[in-house]
């Protein structure tokens, strides 16, 4: 079956984001206990390039599959995951990128959705916060996505969540389902 990326982040309402997050059918890798360890031969650069023994993974469905095996511990490692397998993988920042990200107010209710370089699409809130790193000359954002795992906003992204903010007010702060983020380190 083809794969078929969601729509355009722009012309869906948060309900439809919410239906598309939900539909999102992920391995569960939280029940998997695999016997065998070993080493991936695989590296996530700061772009969001996926390699393997060197050589960048062009197959954007495959890099897709990936993404949903992988994991971090609480000491920051990256690992994918399958019932037999815990391979480590290298991540130079971290295994996702923002792509994309829409304000929406739905209810009373605001919302940041952001699209990632995975076609996934992540609310922020509670269970996906926005951190703000770095310091104020080279500040980094991220989003949490899942299993200990998070994605840095790209240059485009990042901008948009700053103007989105400045249009809110000048306390460099956004709210997304309830929860206030700073955008400052």
């Amino acid at each position: 079956m083809p794969y078929e990326p969601p729509p355009h982040l722009a012309s869906l309402t948060l309900s439809q984001i919410a239906e598309q997050v939900e539909a999102r059918k992920l391995p569960p890798v939280e029940g998997w206990a695999p016997k065998q360890e070993g080493d991936s031969n695989m590296r996530i650069a700061a772009d969001g390039t996926w390699f393997h023994e060197g050589s960048p993974i062009s197959r954007q469905g495959m890099v897709r599959a990936f993404s949903g095996l992988l994991i971090r511990d609480q000491n920051g490692a990256h690992f994918l995951v399958t019932p037999f397998e815990k391979l480590s993988i290298e991540v130079e920042d971290a295994p996702f990128l923002a792509t994309d990200m829409v304000a929406r107010d739905e209810n009373g209710t605001p919302a940041l959705a952001f699209r990632l370089n995975t076609d996934e699409l992540v609310i922020a809130g509670p269970d996906h916060p926005i951190i703000a790193r770095g310091d104020a000359e080279t500040p980094a954002l991220y989003i949490g996505v899942r299993r200990g795992l998070e994605a840095r906003l790209n240059r485009s992204t990042y901008q948009q969540l700053a103007e989105h903010a400045l249009a809110k007010g000048d306390d460099w702060s956004v709210s997304s389902m309830g929860e206030t983020f700073r955008l400052k380190p």
